[in-house]
């Protein structure tokens, strides 16, 4: 009797007349080629912090930092400043109680005189700031309403972000703001007029120099030589100072120096700078036109001289922070030290290493 799957036993595994087996198809493999980078075994460092090495470079770094923060300190201490706060002082004793009326009331005089006294000898160039309290330049919805577009090019008065300015976006005829945003719009306007004041009466009128006190980035790049300030101000409600309409905004150095929003609700602005020395002891009669509304927020304002060092203003804490990690460092040093000689490692600690 034939077998009863006599086909299946010459199946295609046997040649036969219709030539060789047809070969077997390779299975398809996911996994990639063997590199050592991404099998992670290239070769690497990996040191064991052995106290003979940890102390030597927490010495180090203590020896190196303490002369850096002393350095520092020093030149900090060689900037001297001069800072008063005018914003209470400037207002009539008959409008302490209402200080928001008396800043909105434009047919007050807002003009007031504070005298400085000069305590250390102040060597040129002289920076004058203006210091304000309680102003969040950095909350979200006023530090996004500008229009950087639109300060560098003519051509961008109206774009797709200008609806970022509002409400300061458009005037009442429906043109554009040019700057819009609130952040224009608050401009500061208080200004300061110096003067010298002897002892014996007169004084030296003390020039304020305004130019230069922008980036120079800003004044080629950021705001445009062809861009003027168009409805600027022109509504109802006045934020701030106004600008000049025939002035290019890459000329409106103080509207540069205002938009640099500040991160912190306490900042100094540079307002302009004085190139002349002054001696310890004198006074300086300041004339401050009191007209930014910062009774509204309850905020202060002050006017500040200082003069400058290697590493900028009056900052003491670029030192403090160097002093205080260099000794930390040498206190830890001396710590594993005590530690090593009390309780030296194991040798089976050693000869990991």
């Amino acid at each position: 009797m034939p077998p009863a799957n006599r086909g299946a036993a010459a199946g295609p595994s046997s040649g036969g007349r219709h030539g060789p087996p047809a070969a077997t198809a390779a299975p398809k493999r996911n996994r990639p080629r063997y590199h050592a980078f991404t099998q992670q075994q290239l070769p690497a460092c990996k040191p064991i912090l052995a106290p003979n090495m940890v102390i030597p470079i927490l010495v180090f770094v203590g020896l190196l930092f303490i002369p850096i923060g002393l350095a520092c300190y020093a030149a900090s201490n060689k900037v001297f400043e001069v800072v008063y706060r005018y914003d209470t002082k400037c207002v009539p004793k008959n409008m302490l109680h209402n200080k928001v009326g008396y800043i909105q009331n434009a047919s007050i005089n807002k003009t007031c005189v504070i005298n400085l006294k000069i305590p250390n000898a102040m060597k040129r160039p002289i920076f004058v700031y203006y210091q304000l309290d309680r102003f969040y330049q950095n909350h979200r919805r006023y530090a996004t309403s500008f229009n950087i577009a639109q300060l560098g090019d003519p051509k961008e008065e109206v774009n797709p972000y200008i609806k970022d300015c509002k409400p300061e976006a458009y005037a009442g005829n429906g043109s554009p703001v040019v700057p819009c945003g609130l952040v224009a719009w608050s401009l500061f306007n208080d200004t300061y007029s110096f003067a010298r004041r002897p002892s014996g009466g007169g004084g030296e009128a003390l020039r304020v120099i305004k130019s230069g006190i922008s980036w120079r980035s800003e004044r080629e790049r950021l705001f445009g030589k062809h861009v003027y300030p168009k409805n600027f101000q022109n509504g109802t409600l006045v934020g701030g100072g106004r600008l000049d309409p025939r002035k290019p905004l890459s000329e409106q150095e103080e509207l540069m120096v205002w938009m640099r929003t500040a991160a912190m609700p306490r900042f100094r602005k540079l307002y302009g700078r004085v190139e002349a020395d002054l001696g310890a002891g004198e006074t300086v009669a300041v004339a401050v036109r009191n007209r930014y509304n910062s009774y509204s927020f309850e905020g202060a304002k002050a006017v500040v001289l200082s003069t400058a060092g290697p590493l900028g203003g009056r900052n003491p804490f670029l030192g403090r922070a160097y002093l205080v990690t260099g000794m930390a460092c040498l206190v830890l040093a001396l710590l594993l030290t005590i530690v090593c000689l009390f309780f030296p490692m194991k040798e089976e600690h050693l000869q990991l290493r």
